[in-house]
């Protein structure tokens, strides 16, 4: 008689081949395994299956499992092989792109006003992401007990302007808590954002966990990594995805002439320049994107931004 029988569950985290899963109908977890290729995902990305995944497995009573099959997505959120900078062409595995999430009911790109600085470029390449994968995004400011200056302030408003939601928090004193709780409630949340801008303390806080932070490198003024592997953590109410924090990140999957489509407010102008939609928007003229800069209707360093996105994702021969 065969030991094992069929299950359904969650995937909470993801390592090298070890992936633990929520079954649907038990309690605890199970240590799963995959036996051999058996997923097509694992052709086309370096990890085959990323927390908020739901698949099928057979399990033992000895809480081990083996994968059988991936259950059809919602979206995934991912990096790609170049966005911490390690191209490699000769290691096949570096030149896949990365799942860090899957089944995302909104993505919360978190920043801080100051310490690390605010990166709004940053921001604006995690948004473009967002769009692309189809999922629902909110800019999560925490440490917003600190001074904000003018310039911090005139994106964020401009952020708000294009339709983000922007929540400012912060975990040290409580500040606007309760309105990411009501963000988060019943979904599947997925925190994003460079390192040291206080992403697993948003998790405790949300959560009553107790996940390892470390304060800023005084030196860089950078954060220190502290979460090195994705993971999925149960809140009172729903789901919430921590992630690695990243120094880089380049959209994935866009092509340089489909950014504009997966910018806010660039997307209701393409294909409305001189030249349609063989337009650059860097030196055309009657280019549609570069009057609306002149106008004041696109922030002149989101374009910025744009144009830096765009040749990244050029390429290269």
């Amino acid at each position: 008689m065969d030991r094992y029988f069929k299950m359904t569950g969650l995937v909470l985290s993801c390592s090298w081949n070890i992936f633990i899963v929520k079954p649907d109908e038990a309690e605890g977890t199970v240590e799963c395994r995959i036996k051999g290729k058996v997923l097509k995902s694992a052709e086309t990305f370096r990890n085959p299956i990323a927390p908020g995944d739901r698949v099928i497995f057979r399990a033992d009573g000895c809480r081990r499992g083996l994968v059988l099959a991936l259950e059809e997505r919602r979206n995934i959120f991912t990096r790609g092989c170049q966005s911490e900078g390690k191209r490699n062409i000769h290691d096949k595995s570096r030149a896949k792109s990365q799942i860090l999430a899957a089944n995302v009911d909104i993505a919360l790109c978190v920043c801080s006003p100051a310490s690390p600085p605010f990166r709004p470029r940053f921001i604006d390449r995690l948004l473009a992401q967002t769009e692309a994968s189809g999922i629902e995004s909110a800019i999560v400011v925490n440490k917003s007990d600190l001074a904000i200056d003018n310039e911090v302030e005139a994106r964020l408003m401009d952020f708000s302007r294009i339709g983000y939601r922007v929540v400012r928090i912060s975990t040290k004193t409580g500040l606007g808590m309760d309105e990411l709780r009501r963000l988060t409630s019943g979904k599947i949340s997925l925190l994003t954002g460079q390192s040291g801008v206080g992403k697993s303390s948003i998790v405790n806080a949300l959560a009553g966990a107790n996940i390892k932070t470390e304060s800023i490198n005084e030196k860089y003024n950078r954060g220190v990594h502290t979460t090195t592997l994705a993971s999925l953590v149960a809140l009172p109410k729903g789901w919430i995805i921590d992630t690695p924090g990243v120094r880089l990140f380049t959209p994935d999957r866009v092509s340089a002439d489909q950014l504009v489509l997966f910018m806010r407010e660039f997307a209701p102008l393409a294909g409305q320049c001189f030249f349609g939609l063989s337009c650059s928007h860097t030196t055309e003229a009657g280019c549609k994107i570069r009057e609306s800069v002149r106008n004041g209707d696109i922030c002149p360093d989101r374009y910025e931004s744009f144009l830096r996105i765009r040749e990244e994702l050029r390429p290269v021969f």
